[in-house]
This record gives C-alpha cells, sequence and structure tokens, in this order.
C-alpha cells in the first residue's frame, strides 16, 4: 500500500465493520445480494427506530472492494462498460483516446429529507447553453451515486414525486434532465435502500412494489444480545483501529465472497421447473404484474452465487421468496395475519415441503443464515 493509500485510508471516516454487526439477519442478507446483483432493485428496510439501519448500510458500502472508474469524471463512468459512462467518456473510447483510469471506493451517497428535484437529477446551465453552445450540465446525487448506494432514510417522509424520480433511475440505469429543449442523460446505475418506520407512515403500494426487496427488523429482544451490542459499540467508540482489527479478516473474507459471487453470477442457473413454481406462488398470492416473479429469481440466483453454486435449490428459493413477496402482498384491513407467513405458507403449499420451526410464523421475520459470522 503506497503512503498516499494510507494516508487517505487514515483520512475517511471509521466506519463500524459489517461482519461485527449482531443480528438483523433478514437485512444484512437483502442487502448483500443487491451489491451481488444491483438488477433485484434494491431494499426497503422498515423497522424500529436505533435498529442499527444506517450503521449496518455504511458499514456495507465501507465493506466494499473498490472498483475502476474513469479518472475526474462527474458519473464515476466505467473505464470499458457503455452501460455505465457518460457520453463524452464513450466518445472519446471511440475516437481511441486514452482514458485514465483510478481505483475507487464504492460511494455511498445520503439523500437528505429537503432534497429538490435540481439537487436530486442535476441542473442545465441555460444561460451558458445559449450563449456558449454547450451542454452546461451541474451533476446531482444521481450522478454521484453511479456505481455505488443511494441511500434515503425516512424513504415514507419523502416527497411521492421524488421517490418516483429515484426509482425511475433505479430501474431504466438512466437519468435524463430536460429543460427548455436541451436534454442531457448520464447512468445512474445504484444499489436503492430505503429505511423507514412505519410508525410514521406507510408507502404507497405502487411504490413500495418497486422496491425488489423488503426487510423487516425488530428491536433484538434477548438480554443478552443487546448485551453484546451495547458493549461492542462502547468498544467499538473507546478505540476503533483496535476494533477493526479485531473484524479485519472476517472482512476481507466477506469482501472476497462477495467478488467472487459477482463473477459467478452469469453462470448460476435455475431449473424450468422451480422458475415455474416461483410463478406459481406470485400468482397463488395474486400479486400485481410480474416484477415479483423476476426479483425473486434473481434474488434466488444471487444467493447460490454468494454460496459459491452454480445450482439454485427449493432451500435457496425458502430463504429469498419472503423478502421478495411481502410487500406486494394486497393489504386487507381485517387481516391481521403477518404477510410474511402467508408467503411461507403459499411458499410449501406449492413446493410441497415442510415450514421449518425457525419460520415466519414463530418469531415475524425468517431466520436467514448469510454466514457472515
Amino acid at each position: 500500500m503506497s503512503p498516499t493509500a494510507i494516508a487517505t485510508a487514515a483520512a475517511r471516516r471509521v466506519v463500524f465493520p459489517f461482519t461485527a454487526i449482531v443480528g438483523q439477519e433478514e437485512m444484512k442478507l437483502a442487502l448483500i445480494l443487491n451489491v451481488i446483483d444491483p438488477k433485484i432493485g434494491g431494499v426497503m428496510i422498515m423497522g424500529d427506530r436505533g435498529t442499527g439501519k444506517s450503521t449496518t448500510i455504511r458499514a456495507l458500502a465501507d465493506l466494499l472492494p473498490e472498483i475502476p472508474v474513469v479518472a475526474n469524471d462527474p458519473f464515476n463512468s466505467h473505464p470499458s462498460d457503455p452501460d455505465l459512462m457518460g457520453d463524452e467518456i464513450r466518445q472519446k473510447l471511440e475516437n481511441g483516446e486514452d482514458i485514465p483510469v483510478v481505483q475507487k471506493k464504492v460511494q455511498m451517497v445520503d439523500l437528505p429529507l429537503g432534497a429538490t428535484e435540481d439537487r436530486v437529477c442535476g441542473t442545465i446551465d441555460i444561460e451558458k447553453a445559449l450563449s456558449e453552445g454547450v451542454k452546461a450540465f451541474e451533476p446531482g446525487l444521481l450522478a454521484k451515486a453511479n456505481r455505488g448506494i443511494l441511500y434515503v432514510d425516512e424513504v415514507n417522509l419523502l416527497d411521492d414525486h421524488l421517490v418516483d424520480v429515484l426509482l425511475d433511475s433505479a430501474a431504466s440505469g438512466w437519468n435524463t434532465v430536460e429543460r427548455e429543449g436541451i436534454s442531457i442523460r448520464h447512468p445512474a446505475r445504484f444499489v436503492l435502500v430505503g429505511s423507514g418506520n412505519p410508525e410514521e407512515g406507510e408507502l404507497r403500494p405502487q411504490l413500495l412494489d418497486r422496491f425488489g426487496m423488503h426487510a423487516e427488523i425488530h428491536t433484538v429482544k434477548a438480554p443478552a444480545l443487546r448485551v453484546q451490542i451495547v458493549e461492542q459499540r462502547a468498544e467499538f467508540d473507546q478505540n476503533p483501529q483496535e476494533f477493526l482489527e479485531k473484524y479485519k479478516s472476517q472482512q476481507e473474507e466477506l469482501q472476497q465472497r462477495i467478488i467472487k459471487a459477482q463473477e459467478l453470477l452469469p453462470s448460476v442457473n435455475i431449473d424450468y421447473d422451480l422458475r415455474v413454481k416461483i410463478s406459481e406462488v406470485c400468482s397463488e398470492l395474486d400479486v400485481d404484474g410480474l416484477r415479483g416473479d423476476i426479483v425473486s429469481n434473481r434474488a434466488a440466483k444471487a444467493l447460490t452465487a454468494f454460496e459459491g453454486r452454480t445450482e439454485v435449490t427449493v432451500d435457496d428459493i425458502r430463504r429469498v421468496i419472503t423478502l421478495c413477496l411481502r410487500h406486494r402482498l394486497r393489504k386487507d384491513p381485517l387481516e391481521s395475519i403477518d404477510s410474511g407467513y402467508k408467503v411461507e405458507k403459499a411458499f410449501a403449499r406449492v413446493f410441497g415441503v415442510e415450514l421449518p420451526e425457525d419460520s415466519v410464523q414463530s418469531n415475524g421475520a425468517g431466520q436467514i443464515k448469510t454466514g457472515i459470522r
């Protein structure tokens, strides 16, 4: 490591290590799967206050390996993938120009609640465009988030129009800004992570449906675990460097697993019969549209890759299907049954399997072993 790199690492804000986070397996797994395959469509994390939502997301961004980006490019353009680079860089590439490349940490961009559309999407300087004939574009947060993570805390309090803009960009991978007949577009492919507290209002069903996965997190009830979390936090605050050192090998191991999973993902196969059964579950649950089917397939493949395999099993599907479908069910105001349990029951019926002891029925959130700890 060069002295500059060491200085940069030291100057970076110290972040609580991802592998040290106790519990919340559902949230951790959903985040990892979206990093392996960003096309899953992001995660909506709903849960109590003070359950470590922001800490976990920052920890994940810090854990991710560095990525190659074009030097001094406002869009974090990929040096060779046209889908992840701005038009200017593509033009340079076509002209055979030399493109300087640097390694950069994956960005985690926080979207403030009071952000305006201009701040999110970017603005066009009309005066400069008209007087100098150039497309003067001031990039926004979507440009900064390209190839990174865009985190929206309290997404249920965000203006619906802005949520629409975010979800459109996340789905298409591009952001288009139009003003006075001038149009500029740039890549905006990011993992969209929204978090919220159900007490502060629900998200509109059509917006909720656009998030790939939905993780529910609850305050840890076991006193021993609560003590462990408190002690860990105190230890980290007292001596962050020593605490990071303790988890260094686990962090590196998980980072390597994610890199290998990303490489293995294209060769993962899901049997036709299993795909039919996934769609059968969606149909039985009366899920609107086909997003549920697509996301369940993608998430099962990402989990298989994460575990170093190339054939999706029934158990892989069981571990992700609740995360992919629970927020797509039509809510019956008179029904008190947990939506997760509904999904598990439909899965068990269609796949002809027994519900395990640690299913949603017992604790309102499927126990998912990520194999991280």
